[in-house]
């Protein structure tokens, strides 16, 4: 039995971290031989969302804090975040270490830069497809450093022109960047047909890099700044949570009609998802959404197991491959069921041996009195939030 995630934990949130997880997990069966649905291959869409939430969720948990006493405790959310993130991370890796030719993807990019968190910066993807999953995990941590450098340089002076250029430039840059380098490195390869060598180029300089997949977290940040400074508005707009979820069916339909493999996919398509995810999230995030109120069935169990399924799902697809061959070739309804069923016990094993006491730990730090004498810290002065300037 899993353990009760709480009653402080959101309905709205769980349900979209459960519907990211799962449609991640079928987009990587999709490539087992499994027969599903053709819109199961839109389900690398399931990574931006988890994008918007973690921009949000991170963003609402350092401006809240900043609005409230104008005083974020950074080095509390840096161990954290540790906490958090590192512990299911490195166990899984050494996992992959140590099964050498046993696991999924053939060969480990080197070490050191799983170590480092630089994997999704690799030029040369192709060479290394193990746990090559772990480049949006890249994404969020470069996300975790550089944020909070942000917030404590503009909370220096804090403006809301000068926040706004900022987002604009990140945003406007991102496309920018990404529209030159498709055309720079990739079109070509599509115009003469070879679909194969575009991927080489598409993936390790378009689709993986931080520099290039801001986007989601950005959004995410946006609608944090606007609950934290901007109540007002916040509140406004999840009063039409009704419109939001038409509005973001409408976005999420106009990303599945561009292919990602072309100039509008590697331009628009990031940030049109973006703004779908954010819409969705501020309608099931609202008080007056049935989604917000009732728990669906399973939803807070996949969003309590989402980190550890994500991290070691396509192992245990891999495996399951090995053990029992013909499982792809049962009707679609028990080649996905087992599938998935083993990929929630891999998940569970990690949840309880290794994620779930790393998290009571964190809880143990961060509640003792003393933790905050050990990691003061020199904070900006500043007021509670930005100026209407």
């Amino acid at each position: 039995m899993l353990p009760d995630g709480g009653s402080g934990r959101a309905a709205g949130i769980d349900l979209l971290r459960a519907l990211a997880i799962v449609s991640v997990m079928l987009y990587h069966l999709s490539s087992h031989g499994v027969a599903l649905p053709p819109m199961v291959e839109l389900g690398w869409m399931g990574v931006d969302l988890f994008f918007v939430l973690s921009g949000y969720l991170i963003g609402w948990q350092l401006l809240g804090c900043y609005a409230e006493s104008g005083t974020p405790r950074w080095r509390r959310f840096f161990l954290g975040r540790a906490l958090r993130i590192l512990p299911a991370y490195y166990a899984v890796l050494v996992l992959y270490v140590v099964l050498g030719d046993q696991r999924e993807g053939g060969t480990l990019q080197p070490l050191w830069k799983f170590l480092s968190f630089t994997v999704n910066l690799c030029p040369r993807w192709e060479q290394g497809l193990a746990y090559s999953h772990a480049w949006s995990l890249c994404v969020e941590e470069h996300f975790y450093l550089l944020f909070p450098a942000l917030v404590w340089l503009l909370a220096r002076r804090p403006s809301a022109r000068k926040i706004s250029l900022l987002l604009a430039g990140l945003f406007g840059g991102a496309l920018l960047l990404r529209g030159y380098l498709w055309q720079t490195q990739v079109a070509a390869s599509m115009d003469a047909g070879d679909v194969g060598q575009a991927m080489q180029h598409f993936v390790p300089l378009i689709y993986n890099p931080t520099y290039a997949r801001l986007d989601g977290l950005l959004l995410g940040v946006v609608l944090a700044m606007l609950r934290a400074f901007r109540p007002h508005w916040w509140q406004g707009l999840q009063a039409h949570n009704k419109a939001l979820l038409l509005c973001a069916a409408a976005i999420f339909y106009l990303c599945s009609q561009i292919p990602l493999m072309s100039l509008a996919g590697a331009t628009l398509l990031f940030p049109l998802l973006a703004l779908g995810c954010g819409a969705l999230l501020l309608s099931v995030t609202s008080p007056a959404s049935y989604l917000a109120r009732q728990r669906l069935p399973g939803a807070q169990t996949l969003a309590l197991l989402a980190y550890s399924l994500y991290l070691t799902h396509r192992q245990i697809y891999h495996w399951l491959d090995t053990l029992l061959p013909q499982l792809a070739e049962q009707s679609t309804v028990v080649a996905a069921a087992g599938y998935v069923a083993a990929a929630l016990l891999g998940a569970v094993l990690l949840y309880w041996l290794v994620e779930r006491p790393a998290l009571e730990l964190r809880r143990r730090l961060l509640a003792a009195p003393q933790l905050d004498h050990y990691l003061a810290m020199p904070q900006a002065s500043s007021s509670a939030g930005p100026k209407n300037s």
